[in-house]
């Protein structure tokens, strides 16, 4: 029973603490989570708006294209 003890008690020394190297305040919390969603979100922003930049060059060079279909020309159906 004594041994059933001591290893309880050193099981509980043993597990008291923090595991690893210590993190600074200034990476945790709320504040450094919000900057690095911004950062994201300004960079996915960017991408964005490159692709629209691409895509705009990439249509004003496009030569419009003639419908297949001739359309006759307006007319007024009835008049009064």
């Amino acid at each position: 029973m004594r041994i059933l003890g001591l290893m309880l008690a050193a099981g509980l020394l043993a597990s008291c603490g923090v595991v690893g190297p210590p993190v600074a305040p200034e990476t945790v919390g709320v504040a450094p989570t919000i900057a690095k969603q911004k950062k994201q979100q300004e960079a996915l922003e960017a991408q964005q708006r490159e692709k629209a930049a691409e895509a705009e060059t990439e249509e004003a060079e496009r030569e419009p294209e003639e419908p297949e279909v001739a359309l006759p020309p307006l007319q007024p159906v009835e008049t009064r």
